[in-house]
């Protein structure tokens, strides 16, 4: 099914936390993102973070009591762009999706996946952005001179979902017939004992791009399974963000008190056999701990956060690409025989 009406970007993340300042001050001093409005809605008490195109919004109230508990903090909210609103509100209801508006609103809001919901902004491609509809905003003055020098997060690169088995492919029909997405990339991911299958589906403008996993249930279980009962069901397992340098992007993060993933050293000493032409990098990849993966058009760099929040819900990810278009999908082989190798030293 061909549908001309899509969401086109992602307007805004919303994510519920037990403690706001807390979860406001990873993203400030951490990811150098910055206080531009604080807002009240019912039930809530919010505050918009941005740096480039990224706009977070990081809510705490009675509202998110629910959420919260079923989930620990998470995103709730995928906002997304659309030129007409209205239709796309039509086309995905049509494709499944429950309204979620409260009654008089004038801002669709559908259902998505898990309690994962989709607020349609009306804003054309390119249009300035507004602050978020629902909230009563108070702006936060401009610092005269930036908070930080980190390296700049240039943009959403993708969101990766996690679902529970059987899920997937009819989460993926979905977003094709609701909103206009395109089935871009899939791949069976084999462990070890475990697997996972995945699709990567994202709408026609590239603003909004989904990668959705989903476990094999016939295999052992792993670290999806792992996240999904931590998580209390499906939901985003983690935000990736586009860098021009990861290395020293790392490093200063790292610096400012961001907790990395460690690489064992095995895994450098396999990249040479994997990727040949990093063979002079490989010694600032170790340094940082930063994975490399190549595909049919060029090759990846990336490492990921550990989850700042209780449950070890969500957590992040820097990536660099240089021509690649896959997601790194070598690297969790790759990490899983490294491990096992070190094991085996030791």
């Amino acid at each position: 099914m061909g549908n001309k009406v899509t969401a086109h970007d992602v307007e805004y993340i919303e994510i519920y936390t037990s403690d706001q300042q807390k979860t406001t001050d990873y993203f400030v001093s951490m990811f150098d993102f910055r206080e531009k409005a604080k807002g009240v809605a019912e039930g809530l008490d919010s505050v918009l973070l941005v740096q480039n195109e990224l706009h977070l919004i990081v809510s705490a109230g009675p509202r998110a009591a629910e959420f919260l508990t079923a989930h620990g903090d998470g995103i709730c909210d995928i906002a997304f762009s659309c030129a007409d609103s209205a239709e796309v509100r039509e086309t995905a209801i049509a494709a499944g999706a429950v309204s979620l508006a409260p009654a008089g609103s004038p801002t669709p809001v559908l259902s998505g996946f898990g309690n994962v919901r989709h607020t349609l902004v009306q804003r054309a491609a390119g249009q300035e952005r507004g602050l978020p509809e629902g909230w009563s905003w108070t702006p936060v003055p401009t610092p005269a001179t930036p908070v930080g020098a980190a390296p700049k997060l240039r943009l959403l690169d993708h969101i990766a979902i996690c679902l529970e088995a059987g899920r997937l492919h009819d989460v993926v029909r979905f977003y094709i017939d609701g909103f206009g997405f395109e089935q871009y990339y899939s791949e069976y991911v084999t462990v070890g004992e475990q697997a996972m299958d995945s699709i990567v589906v994202r709408s026609p403008s590239a603003g909004i791009t989904f990668t959705i996993i989903e476990p094999d249930p016939t295999r052992e279980a792993g670290q999806i399974d792992a996240f999904l009962r931590r998580n209390g069901g499906g939901g985003v397992q983690h935000l990736a963000f586009l860098v021009d340098e990861i290395v020293p992007a790392v490093l200063d993060f790292e610096s400012r008190g961001v907790q990395f993933l460690q690489t064992p050293g095995t895994y450098y000493d396999a990249l040479t056999e994997r990727i040949s032409d990093l063979d002079e990098a490989i010694a600032d990849l170790r340094k940082a701990n930063v994975l490399a993966d190549r595909d049919e058009w060029g090759y990846l760099l990336q490492l990921f956060t550990r989850s700042p929040f209780e449950r070890r819900t969500l957590f992040f990810e820097l990536i660099q690409r240089q021509g690649a278009q896959g997601f790194g999908s070598s690297n969790i082989r790759a990490l899983y025989e490294a491990v096992e190798r070190a094991r085996e030293i030791s």
